[in-house]
């Protein structure tokens, strides 16, 4: 579950790239379908990497707490934003 950090930028150059293929789908006039098709991908793939990101951060509040409760509190308070966000 873990994603380091050359994990994360992997992931964004790979979406990146399908981006640039997307433009150039919309640039040749291909199929509406098509374009949305890899869209959905592009979409999938940054949903994917968004709650792994949070997963992380939620975890890192449950293994390493503070020894402060409001500062805790805060931490947690943060995590559920990122999910209501995402």
């Amino acid at each position: 579950m873990e994603m380091n950090k050359k994990n994360m930028l992997n992931r964004l150059k790979r979406a990146e790239g399908q981006l640039r293929g997307i433009q150039k789908m919309v640039e040749e006039d291909q199929e509406c379908i098509d374009i949305v098709t890899q869209l959905s991908a592009v979409r999938s793939s940054i949903n994917s990497m968004m709650g792994i990101a949070i997963a992380q951060k939620v975890k890192a509040c449950i293994e390493e707490p503070s020894d402060d409760p409001s500062l805790q509190e805060a931490r947690l308070e943060e995590a559920i934003k990122l999910i209501i966000k995402k």
